[in-house]
């Protein structure tokens, strides 16, 4: 008898401030600005017939907190690791800290704005 496969998501949000030293002159991101960033990690497994879950939300929200918290309120460009600053970069850096800790990790989406965001899977090329 096969398994049922879940995808389960939580979300974490946090206040940085940031600018884009690679976009091109006059480009209004490479002026220091601000955002709400949301971040929604997604994990993939199947369910634990004594918990009845995948993985308890607490587990991955103690997994995110001391990054949340390293991100909070802060210029993203004078953290390590953060170059560039854009949501592609943050995705990244927030996968390779996140991965090794939740195995289960399957994607990372980090909003921007309410409608703009980039989620990173694992793959590369």
């Amino acid at each position: 008898m096969s398994e049922p496969i879940f995808q389960i998501k939580k979300s974490f949000r946090f206040n940085s401030a940031h600018y884009l030293p690679g976009a091109p002159d006059g480009h209004k991101c490479r002026n220091l600005h601000g955002h709400t960033y949301e971040v929604v990690i997604e994990c993939r497994g199947t369910m634990d017939i004594e918990a009845g879950w995948v993985i308890d939300f607490g587990d991955i929200s103690d997994i995110m907190r001391p990054l949340i918290k390293q991100l909070d309120h802060v210029v993203l460009n004078e953290l390590e690791g953060l170059k560039y600053t854009t949501a592609e970069e943050l995705c990244y850096w927030i996968w390779e800290r996140t991965k090794p800790k939740l195995p289960s990790l399957i994607s990372v989406v980090v909003h921007e704005t309410p409608t703009s965001c980039a989620e990173y899977r694992g793959e590369v090329i």
